[in-house]
């Protein structure tokens, strides 16, 4: 009157193993769940019961104990329900228990015996497959079985053909491999962004190097526009990515989704968003949504309006491209290799550095027939700022950003107005995302080939093999240091930003220009408080000024 089924559990993005073990004795009619098992499980009991009966069982008529082993692990969901009627099955004789060695179960039941797809599985399949075990789950998650090399899979919609194909009666076929076709997904064009050709090189160098980006302008420059045309002009994940991201969606809420295989996460969450939304938690463990843009984009748009904890709490991940979540009882770890983009004003009205430049000369209407031609119309008050925000409100604004997240982001680029005419231009010569993901593929691969990993994860000895900057380069960064007080961390990031540059450029030694360049995309690296580009004069160390060129930035 004993029973054992394998299954496992779900805990953040592992599988650990679990066994049930059935005891079907005398006594009282009742079912007891034991070992540590969440509401979901112990309210399985119900669901098991009306299953077994639908389906043209008999419930046993003594007391029924369930053991969901180890007993020191949390367990939760309906992912059991199948385990676990097997089992009673088993131990009451109504099924042989050879039938169930081979396989691991996994599934909810419904009322009438239907089999409900349950969330993890992708985690819980990959450790079967390494393990050489088949797997028996419902038809609901057959597409993520699909991606999953090496698995022997089994698909069933009830608990009826479950016991048909385990007895052979109605063997079902197994679940065959998916194709290893691309997904073509339609992002956004960057072609359709008119204007701001300095943001487009700086969207550029950061998909190339995948360097984080800080957007920084007034409202309706086009931030947001450029932050979602950054996945488009990313190459196409690798197989083994595409199924990391794909582990950590499935061990999430939102669950498994096939239309989004292979293609890059894109994560916008709202700036009301809670630490744990962010970076993950909860009992058992989640991803938040910096691993839900594992291998893509985290978008955090009004970057300031984020509360300061939060924003903090990214800056570790930035670093180690994960995050280890820990609590008293346990400890889980989710990868979090993103790529940040955010998005800021440079003050709270948002205007600061606008002027209403309308030269207007004279103001007047003539009227024609039922219409009005303007001959012309204007303002006076030429150069005048919108702005009316005062410095300390401003300094107040910017306070919200701590030094240490700064100084975590490779380029801080200014967003201006888009002049109108350049709107209304029917012709837009600016290269579309299929062209400028052509560069950023064959600067990655140059990457890749000469270091085996891209230039925003470079080591400080990385840096020494790969980004060492000529005599040139070294005084103009020192020259930069001094001036504008950089960190060692800034430092470093403009070297690898200064890499990148020269990989998009095919070059094989960085020279000034590359460091120049890069050099430009830190805007907030000054008093933070200038909302327009400045020249910086550069002096060599010497008394005699260097007249040559790429001798200075501007």
């Amino acid at each position: 009157m004993l029973a054992t089924v394998l299954s496992r559990a779900a805990f953040g993005m592992k599988a650990p193993p679990v066994t049930i073990d059935v005891h079907v004795g005398p006594g009282l009619p009742a079912l007891t769940v034991v070992g540590l098992a969440e509401a979901a499980v112990r309210e399985s009991k119900d669901r098991v019961r009306s299953a077994l009966t639908t389906t043209g069982f008999q419930w046993p008529p003594g007391r029924v104990t369930v053991n969901l082993s180890p007993a020191d692990l949390p367990k939760d969901g309906g992912r059991f329900d199948l385990p676990i009627a097997l089992a009673i099955l088993a131990a009451t004789c109504q099924l042989e228990s050879r039938f169930l060695m081979p396989y691991e179960f996994y599934g909810e039941l419904s009322l009438g015996g239907e089999l409900r797809p349950v969330r993890g599985m992708l985690a819980s399949l990959c450790q079967a497959a390494l393990e050489h075990h088949r797997v028996l789950l419902p038809r609901g998650n057959a597409t993520e079985a699909e991606r999953v090399e090496s698995a022997r899979v089994v698909a069933a919609a009830n608990l009826a053909e479950v016991i048909h194909h385990l007895t052979g009666e109605r063997p079902l076929p197994e679940v065959p491999r998916a194709s290893a076709e691309v997904n073509d997904v339609a992002y956004p064009d960057l072609a359709e962004v008119r204007g701001q050709p300095q943001a487009r090189r700086a969207l550029e160098i950061a998909a190339a190097g995948a360097h984080s980006l800080l957007l920084i302008g007034p409202p309706g420059a086009g931030k947001s526009m450029l932050a979602h045309r950054l996945p488009g002009i990313l190459p196409p994940l690798s197989s083994a990515e595409a199924l990391e991201s794909a582990l950590i969606a499935s061990a999430s809420a939102q669950g498994f989704r096939a239309e989004h295989w292979s293609s890059r996460p894109f994560r916008s969450p709202h700036h009301t968003s809670t630490t744990a939304a962010l970076v993950g938690g909860g009992s058992p463990p989640a991803p938040g949504e910096i691993s839900l843009a594992h291998h893509g984009v985290l978008f955090l748009d009004e970057l300031p309006e984020f509360e300061r904890e939060t924003l903090e709490a990214l800056r570790e991940p930035l670093e180690t491209a994960r995050i280890t979540i820990s609590r008293a009882a346990w400890q889980s770890e989710f990868p979090a290799r993103f790529q940040l983009v955010a998005a800021m004003n440079p003050c709270p009205c948002g205007y600061a550095g606008e002027g209403t430049a309308y030269a207007g000369k004279a103001s007047g209407y003539a009227a024609e027939g039922s219409g009005y031609a303007g001959k012309a119309s204007g303002y006076a008050g030429e150069g005048s700022c919108r702005c009316r925000c005062s410095r300390v409100s401003i300094e107040r604004y910017r306070a919200r950003l701590s030094g240490p997240l700064l100084d975590r982001l490779d380029l801080h680029v200014r967003v201006g107005r888009t002049d109108v005419t350049t709107l209304f231009n029917a012709r837009n010569l600016s290269d579309s995302s299929a062209v400028v993901r052509l560069r950023v593929a064959r600067a990655r691969t140059r990457q890749l080939e000469r270091q085996g990993a891209l230039n925003s994860a470079l080591t400080s000895s990385d840096l020494e093999r790969y980004a060492h900057p000529d005599r040139e380069s070294c005084d103009l960064l020192s020259f930069t240091a001094h001036r504008f007080n950089l960190s060692a961390r800034a430092y470093g990031r403009i070297l690898r930003v200064a890499r990148t540059i020269a990989d998009l450029a095919a070059a094989d030694a960085m020279t000034v220009h590359h460091v120049s360049e890069a050099l430009l995309f830190r805007a907030l690296d000054d008093d933070g408080l200038d909302t327009q580009p400045r020249a910086v004069p550069y002096a060599q160390p010497s008394e005699e000024r260097d007249e040559r060129p790429g001798s200075g930035f501007h």
